[in-house]
């Protein structure tokens, strides 16, 4: 069985560019080279370079500990956290 491309569109391959590289500018202002963190965050360093460029491949957990080694895990917290969305579908059902 062959695993199934993941697509991505264009605006949104641009959002996880961006991640990478606040993730990139974060290592860099701690002045930890790609070797520390790969050897921290237990990952290769060719994961920490598709993190870093925002590869739609890599596995959240990799971004995790990428974020844990740097000391921004609590980062994953804001992941979702204001639903908008949610809340207004949410607030329609309780009108019914």
């Amino acid at each position: 069985m062959s695993a199934k491309k993941q697509i991505i569109f264009p605006k949104h391959q641009l959002l996880l560019e961006q991640i990478g590289e606040n993730i990139k500018l974060a290592r860099k202002k701690r002045k930890l080279t790609v070797i520390q963190i790969a050897e921290r965050a237990d990952i290769a360093r060719t994961t920490l370079y598709h993190i870093e460029k925002g590869t739609s491949s890599t596995a959240i957990g990799a971004y995790f500990n990428v974020l844990r080694v740097l000391g921004l895990q609590d980062d994953f917290l804001k992941l979702a956290a204001d639903d908008e969305l949610g809340r207004k579908l949410q607030d329609f059902e309780l009108l019914k």
